[in-house]
């Protein structure tokens, strides 16, 4: 199965998607103003120790202080990184110190970054351990001998004096010497520039950057099922092609300019595509449809049959719905990027063989993801609980904000709710304070209730306060809000 990346970029943004069988399968958003900061590595100084937590708050130059576990402290798992009980985070930092230390996790929400002293550098075939002599090999390269040889054939290229290690990636499996010499180089290079920047810069420094989301599409996305890598802008095309020449020249013949008349996303669909990933209902082929929660603890996944009633009896029905929501659903999660835990609601199958079809089918679907993913098994209350490494915001969270007149909560009071809310802020009010007049000041929708339906209750409470009451439309307030103006 071949696909196809398409590359949109204008000033103020990059978009990404990765086309399969004409499906998008992956979106992929940067923003120039709010450009994604894991792999960053800052010079960071230490706020506060926090012993009971066995964390601390890093300074590391941004609006929020990141945050650093004892777990992620390389220092305090020893050298062999084996030290089954850390140091303790109060005997390793204090205020004021200045270390070295790398984004793992963005910020998310109301969350700091998350950071780690054990430093990383991701090259196109190796992934630098500047702090560990350990040379390990990708978990997708299976072979035990395709492991011991790759590993013999790093070890060989290493300098005498080099004290780190290195982590093998998959794309090395096929690489020749010289690009596995020239990714050490780069890699050598690159550290030796972040050391220097250490000792030589002010805390809450940017020591290194990782690379852009166009240039990482080219060391990080491209593998063998790759058809196309499409850019519409002629000048990153070949800012692209320059980094490509260095680093991935076996990319470039994969890597076209797109000069159509009409823009790259329309021609391919991404643009609606984008629009029915932020809605809660995804509709099936088969006519059932999932629904998609997305909260600040979890994501919940509703699987319903809707119109769907083909299939020869009920079960088989529900068999077919459930087959064809599982990779629906493994679609979602990478298209929408959604992380964390995931509660997934299958329609009930009492069918042990039909439930283990779906799971196997479920877990099939989700192999294509690049993000770990872990899946249990269908639990008492018959849902499948899943989890999704979060290391960036969801779609909807880069896309949207909380609707000003729900607050996020995907409904808003009725008009006639709002009414006796008034009416019992209007009594609350009189027995306080002697004004002449009070005025209502509402939304079309709430006025009009008040002139008609509700005119009746009005009345009656102006009456028993004895009180004018006047009534103002403001085009301006949505329909929970209100003012009541004593005159």
């Amino acid at each position: 199965m071949n696909e196809d990346i398409l590359v949109n970029i204008t000033p103020q943004e990059t978009r990404v998607a990765l086309i399969l069988q004409g499906a998008v399968q992956e979106l992929h958003i940067e923003r120039t103003l709010t450009r994604g900061l894991a792999g960053n590595v800052y010079s960071g100084k230490v706020v506060r120790v926090l012993p009971g937590m066995q964390s601390a708050f890093i300074d590391i130059g941004l609006e929020r202080a990141a945050f650093l576990h004892v777990a992620d402290i390389w220092e305090a798992r020893g050298p062999d990184g084996q030290n089954p009980q850390p140091t303790p985070i109060e005997k390793i930092l204090f205020d004021g110190q200045v270390l070295t230390v790398q984004v793992i996790k963005d910020p998310i929400g109301t969350k700091g970054a998350r950071l780690s002293t054990q430093i990383s550098i991701a090259g196109r075939m190796l992934v630098y351990l500047p702090q560990d002599r350990h040379i390990g090999i990708s978990q997708k390269i299976e072979k035990e001998t395709d492991r011991e040889l790759l590993r013999a054939r790093v070890q060989g290229l290493l300098p005498p004096e080099e004290k780190g290690g290195y982590i093998v990636r998959t794309m090395a499996e096929d690489a020749s010497e010289a690009d596995l010499a020239a990714d050490v180089e780069y890699l050598r290079k690159t550290w030796k520039a972040i050391c220097e920047g250490a000792r030589t810069r002010p805390p809450t420094s940017l020591l290194y950057q990782d690379l852009n989301l166009a240039q990482r599409v080219l060391r990080d996305f491209v593998h063998d099922e790759t058809a196309s890598i499409q850019v519409d802008s002629r000048e990153n095309y070949l800012k692209l092609v320059e980094f490509g020449q260095v680093y991935t020249p076996g990319v470039l013949p994969r890597l076209q300019h797109y000069t159509g008349e009409r823009p790259l996303f329309d021609l391919y669909g991404v643009e609606e595509e984008i629009l029915r990933a932020l809605g809660r209902r995804v509709d099936l082929k088969s006519g059932g449809y999932l629904i998609v929660d997305q909260t600040e603890a979890m994501t919940t996944i509703d699987v319903n049959t809707g119109g769907f009633v083909g299939g020869r009896n009920f079960a088989d029905t529900i068999f077919k719905t459930n087959l064809e929501a599982a990779h629906a659903i493994a679609r979602q999660l990478r298209l929408r990027n959604l992380g964390g835990i995931i509660i997934l609601d299958f329609i009930d199958m009492e069918n042990n063989e039909h439930r283990n079809a779906v799971l196997a089918e479920l877990k099939k679907a989700l192999a294509r993801d690049r993000t770990k993913v872990s899946v249990s098994g269908f639990s008492a209350l018959g849902l499948v609980e899943m989890t999704r490494k979060r290391t960036r915001e969801s779609l909807s969270h880069i896309l949207c904000e909380p609707c000003p007149a729900c607050s996020g909560k995907g409904q808003v009071k009725t008009s006639r709710t709002i009414c006796y809310e008034i009416l019992r802020e209007l009594l609350r009010e009189a027995k306080q304070f002697n004004p002449r007049e009070f005025r209502i000041l509402a939304s079309q929708e709430v006025v009009d209730l008040f002139l008609e339906e509700e005119s009746q209750h009005l009345a009656m409470l102006g009456d028993f306060i004895g009180k004018k009451i006047s009534l103002q439309v403001e085009t301006s307030y949505h329909q929970e809000q209100y003012d009541v103006i004593l005159m």
